[in-house]
């Protein structure tokens, strides 16, 4: 097997973390503050113009990879998208939420297989996110886009299908096509959902009853991947991706503020050990 793990900090995420006491909130800080926590990239957005030169001297500085992520609707969405990615020129791979959630059948094949296309032309991997409110969103339609697409590749997110299909239990039906999905993970974004919640704290410990479902796929993942012909360089990118509020669950406070119930940025830092830790495993 080889291959090599890639741990990214979600940008999105790092959003309200000044609200806990020591985190950054300015730019550079908190790029400094991935870097210096061991991440070995991050996870945000084509930079607009004006932001590009300060992004890639920032990146530079602090040894930094860089993913984006991308909302297209159709393939001139797409296509236009990456123009702009090829341009910024450090964009190692598309994160993409494709926002066709009620497409279906031969015009949604049409769709994953023009982005594939597309990708492969620009010499930009694209992903496609299973997520929630898009064209992935329901875990069947998926497995069955994959029948169809065997090389599609995937960014797995399965707290949208925990959450979607209530999955407080896993049941050998919904085991079978999670794992269906899994030889085509090409990137992991890492969130637990309980079935109720899309976010949940797995515990300082790790003690949460869905944490070892979440810990299975994931891993399950990664042997798929290094399983496979691997080129020099090639890296297995994974997300530490934990969303501010509403995706956090946040409590009233005096004066109808809101207070996030848990500690976002050590859950982060749990995770990229629990990842780097599954990663070994992978290995065995």
């Amino acid at each position: 097997m080889n291959g090599k793990l890639q741990v990214e900090m979600s940008w999105w995420g790092m959003n309200g973390l000044h609200r806990t006491a020591g985190s950054p909130d300015g730019m550079e800080e908190k790029v400094k503050r991935i870097a210096e926590n061991g991440f070995d990239g991050i996870n945000a957005f084509v930079p607009p113009p004006e932001e590009s030169g300060r992004w890639k001297e920032l990146l530079d500085h602090y040894g930094l990879g860089y993913s984006v992520n991308a909302y297209p609707a159709c393939l001139t969405d797409m296509a236009e998208f990456l123009e702009k990615a090829a341009a910024f020129g450090r964009v190692r791979y598309v994160n993409a939420q494709v926002m066709k959630p009620f497409l279906t059948g031969e015009s949604a094949l049409e769709l994953l297989s023009g982005i594939d296309a597309l990708s492969r032309q620009a010499g930009i991997p694209v992903y496609v996110e299973t997520h929630r409110g898009t064209i992935t969103q329901d875990l069947i339609r998926t497995a069955q886009f994959l029948e169809s697409l065997p090389s599609l590749e995937l960014t797995i997110d399965y707290s949208h299908y925990v959450v979607a299909g209530e999955l407080h239990t896993v049941s050998p039906e919904a085991e079978k096509l999670l794992q269906s999905l899994l030889p085509n993970a090409a990137s992991i974004h890492t969130r637990i959902s309980n079935g109720e919640q899309i976010q949940i704290d797995p515990g300082e410990a790790g003690t949460h009853p869905m944490l070892p479902h979440f810990e299975r796929w994931w891993e399950s993942a990664m042997r798929h991947w290094r399983q496979a012909v691997r080129k020099e360089g090639d890296c297995f990118p994974v997300v530490i991706e934990l969303g501010p509020a509403p995706y956090a669950i946040t409590v009233d406070e005096a004066g109808s503020r809101t207070a996030e119930i848990s500690d976002r940025w050590a859950q982060s830092l749990y995770l990229k050990k629990l990842v780097q830790q599954l990663w070994q495993q992978s290995s065995l």
